[in-house]
């Protein structure tokens, strides 16, 4: 479970690079904010694509030659990628990305940890993958950017950067080979025989609560994406070094585990929809803050504490989010089915926020630009936070149990 987790969390650095790196690896790779952002937007496309057969393979493929196989190959293109190749090849690259990751790791991931726990402890062997994947993050960020710092945080440092990443990448393919098991132990498994057919996924496409917490998760999932864009807010309008702002970017990485691992008891205290729609309330004040703040050296404190609390939102609403597929009322013969429609749906900002980012940013330069983005997603917060609201009030409060009503 430990090779599992760190490997969950570290595959992803390769294609999200820009989340601590953005104005290094733009510079590098001489692009402007739009490219940049073209980039994550290919990654998400070809990984929306790859969910569902993923998923698939993953119930009929070994799981530790998936993974191995995944992270193998994310390695091994990633140290060219550390050779800054032109733009169109680096689209190339994050779109196999997409494939290597979402197609081969993320299903093979999810099968694991679900074979690793009986059915009674599967909230148990989700929350440590979960736990074990932020540390993971934070811990090699925390490393990596040191190595970064000291090498002069220019070109050569970057490069330095992505093949460290590349090889602890590939060290984990090499171990998760001989670490993981093979065996699909079909009896730990809670949908272990039973199929979904054409008949269950239309009828759970027409239920109504589906649709609100696919726009729960799409909507937080934004936040998540606005949470990227304070590196580069911290450089651009309060002139901080590149330095400084990639500590916050990995600073704020230190939140998530704790931040999922408290919101998950608040939610078990006050609710789940509840819990996320209060969630929802902090971050569109938040957002709006950062529209609004001048970009002066007294205001950093305050800048810094609202990077914190944004960031605790985020983290605190991924880690519980999911769970509203219980309080929603959602038949448990269909909960994969569910999952997978709402994951598709959810997870489209990787597509657009990257790119409706650099757009903003490359047509309104300079504060004008970031004002407009934290803007629009204080907006799809509020978009969030009645779509959670409503699942509180006709499925929670009403009382209403069954989700198709």
């Amino acid at each position: 479970m430990v090779v599992l987790s760190i490997s969950g969390g570290i595959i992803f650095f390769l294609p999200f690079l820009q989340e601590v790196y953005y104005k290094p690896l733009a510079q590098a790779l001489s692009l402007n904010n739009t490219e940049v952002g073209s980039l994550m937007s290919v990654f998400g496309m070809t990984s929306l694509i790859s969910y569902f057969p993923g998923g698939w393979l993953a119930d009929r493929v070994s799981p530790r030659k998936l993974i191995s196989f995944s992270l193998l190959l994310t390695g091994i293109t990633g140290l060219y990628f550390s050779t800054f190749p032109a733009y169109g090849v680096s689209l190339a690259l994050h779109a196999f990305w997409g494939v290597s990751i979402s197609f081969l790791f993320w299903g093979a991931m999810i099968r694991m940890t679900r074979n690793w726990a009986p059915a009674e402890e599967q909230g148990r062997a989700f929350g440590i993958l979960e736990t074990g994947r932020g540390l993971g993050e934070v811990l090699s960020s925390a490393a990596i950017l040191s190595v970064f710092v000291a090498l002069g945080s220019g070109d050569y440092a970057l490069s330095m950067v992505i093949v460290l990443f590349a090889g602890l990448i590939l060290l984990l393919g090499l171990i998760a080979w001989f670490t993981l098991e093979d065996s699909i132990n079909e009896e730990n498994s809670s949908a272990a025989g039973q199929k979904v057919g054409l008949e269950e996924i239309i009828s759970a496409l027409k239920m109504p609560v589906v649709w609100l917490i696919a726009t729960v998760i799409l909507t937080g999932y934004c936040a998540y994406w606005g949470t990227f864009r304070f590196t580069s807010y911290a450089t651009d309008i309060f002139m901080m070094s590149v330095a400084i702002a990639a500590s916050i970017s990995v600073g704020k990485m230190w939140l998530k585990p704790l931040a999922a691992f408290i919101a998950g008891f608040i939610a078990d205290r006050f609710g789940i929809a509840r819990t996320v729609a209060s969630l929802f309330v902090v971050l569109v004040v938040s957002f709006c803050f950062f529209a609004v703040m001048p970009g002066s050296a007294v205001m950093i404190p305050l800048m810094l504490a609202n990077v914190a609390l944004a960031s605790l939102a985020v983290f605190a609403m991924r880690g519980i989010y999911f769970a509203l597929l219980e309080e929603g009322g959602i038949p448990m013969a269909v909960t994969g089915t569910v999952a997978g429609i709402v994951s598709a749906i959810g997870f489209t900002p990787d597509i657009f926020m990257p790119l409706l980012g650099g757009v903003l940013l490359d047509t309104f330069p300079g504060a004008t630009g970031y004002r407009y983005f934290f803007f629009t997603t204080s907006g799809i917060c509020a978009v969030g936070f009645a779509a959670s609201l409503i699942i509180y009030l006709k499925y929670v409060k009403g009382g209403n149990s069954r989700a198709a009503d």
